[in-house]
């Protein structure tokens, strides 16, 4: 498959396929077209030991591409790093840590999608313009010890109104 893109909405039929197909309906071209190419995924988190709640940082993965809003590498993104999860129907339903925006959730939990999605909102650049994309709030890996994440809470995360 092809990285994700959002230029890959653009080219999906207009149907609103995600209505009323599960997502374990989906085709691959389907799927791919429901991310929004956000970033947030991409984000390193930090998992609270004790309480097990879950923070996001603003430091994403080495090899994000901030200048076209995706992985460089996303067809062999889980051999370069094996902690990449792929998102899945059964991810999408369980996982806590895809964000609340993620189209993926958004349907697993029953619920639509953003009206700055760009399957809605037809535009690419949706997802920036409506500041939900991490292009341009992040720095990569290579900069940050791993020691320093505390450091790099995500707060603008928290500010974003959906």
């Amino acid at each position: 498959m092809s990285p994700p893109t959002t230029a890959t909405a653009t080219r999906m039929p207009n149907d609103r396929f995600w209505e009323h197909k599960t997502l374990d309906e989906l085709d691959g071209e389907e799927w791919e077209a429901l991310c929004d190419g956000c970033g947030r995924c991409c984000l390193l988190k930090i998992e609270d030991e004790d309480s097990g709640q879950l923070f996001y940082t603003n430091v994403v993965c080495e090899h994000y591409d901030n200048d076209h809003s995706r992985c460089r590498h996303y067809r062999d993104r889980s051999l370069l790093v094996p902690d990449c999860i792929k998102v899945t129907p059964e991810v999408a339903r369980t996982q806590n840590w895809l964000p609340d925006t993620c189209a993926y959730r958004l349907l697993a939990e029953g619920k639509a999608l953003y009206d700055w999605h760009p399957l809605i909102s037809g535009n690419p650049d949706s997802v920036r313009a409506a500041g939900i994309s991490v292009r341009d709030k992040v720095i990569s890996e290579r900069y940050v010890h791993p020691d320093e994440l505390p450091e790099h809470l995500a707060h603008w995360l928290d500010e974003v109104d959906n």
